[in-house]
């Protein structure tokens, strides 16, 4: 007898459109963020230098050896290689906690005293009404420099309220008025607002132009185009010098930054980062500033309009103050 098959009814289960909604987040966040964490950016072809090819040595001529001291070791045994995660809402320390607790000399300036560090450089950071994420840097940034053994001075140059803010021209002033003080081969230029994550970050001049991060929290740790070079800087003085610094025409937001890249590269130089699980930055909350309208113009004019720079630098110096945790320049331009 030959049985005949039956045929099963086969019950359709109802879409959970619920359930579908969250696989298809998951998928996304996975594709998203993963990514983002183990270091994966924007522009994946850009020649990094990576965590094992970074050497450090000296760079220039800084100090005197002649006095027995010996030198500090490339990597200064206080560093911590881990990446801090950082609070963007952190209090500010009391101006003469640090000092103390950190022997903080007058002028914002440090050096080792069991030895002769490697590593010299003035850091010049522009500055208008932004007095919280000023002792926020200033509490944040005095450890980490002096973990890294650096023989640094922060120079803080304040832009008084007559005219719309020029960054580029403020870090032109603290490099001209800050060689009045001391002959220093290592410049750092730098946003009140950025904070480096990583200790081997060192805040030192590389044998070619740096720009300090290669990931930023506000670009979701993306590196948004190859050719940025704003934020953080660290240039040699020989370089910053031969290019004739910032242009000084850019007043209001954008465009100065570009257009010291631009400047670099028409003298040959080249621009270098490290890994960016080294060059990690966070940026303090502030209100963004609409960009200037001229940017675009002035960026055009770039090439034809190259001697503005140091060379025409023109501004009125109101004060020069050595303070507790930093030196500042009051000026108006």
């Amino acid at each position: 007898m030959v049985r005949k098959k039956m045929a099963v009814p086969v019950e359709r289960v109802p879409v959970n459109v619920f359930k579908v909604f969250l696989a298809s987040l998951t998928a996304f966040l996975i594709l998203w963020f993963v990514p983002l964490l183990l270091g994966k950016y924007t522009d994946v072809t850009y020649p990094y230098i990576a965590r094992k090819d970074i050497i450090y040595e000296l760079v220039g001529l800084i100090g005197d050896a002649g006095k027995g001291i010996r030198w500090c070791p490339p990597i200064s045994p206080y560093i911590e290689e881990t990446v801090h995660l950082i609070d963007v809402e952190f209090d500010s320390l009391i101006e003469e906690e640090l000092v103390k607790k950190y022997k903080i000399q007058p002028g914002g300036s440090w050096k080792p005293q069991e030895c002769l560090s490697r590593y010299q450089v003035t850091i010049v950071v522009p500055y208008r009404n932004r007095s919280q994420q000023l002792r926020q840097f200033l509490t944040y940034m005095h450890p980490y420099l002096i973990r890294q053994q650096l023989d640094y001075r922060i120079v803080v140059v304040e832009q008084s309220n007559v005219t719309t803010f020029n960054r580029a021209k403020l870090f032109n002033i603290g490099f001209v008025e800050s060689l009045k003080m001391a002959t220093v081969d290592c410049f750092v230029f730098h946003d009140v607002d950025l904070l480096p994550q990583n200790d081997m970050n060192i805040y030192a001049c590389t044998h070619h132009p740096r720009h300090m991060y290669s990931a930023l929290d506000k670009f979701r740790y993306h590196l948004p185009y190859r050719n940025l070079f704003g934020g953080a800087i660290a240039v040699q003085r020989v370089h910053f010098s031969a290019v004739n610094g910032f242009a000084n025409r850019y007043y209001g937001w954008g465009g100065e930054d570009d257009d010291f890249y631009s400047r670099i590269e028409r003298k040959g130089l080249t621009i270098i980062r490290f890994d960016p699980q080294v060059a990690l930055y966070v940026m303090l909350p502030h209100q963004s500033l609409p960009p200037s309208e001229d940017r675009f113009l002035h960026l055009n004019e770039g090439v034809s309009k190259s001697d503005d720079g140091l060379a025409t630098l023109s501004y009125q110096l109101i004060e020069k103050k050595v303070l507790p945790l930093y030196t500042l320049i009051l000026v108006s331009c």
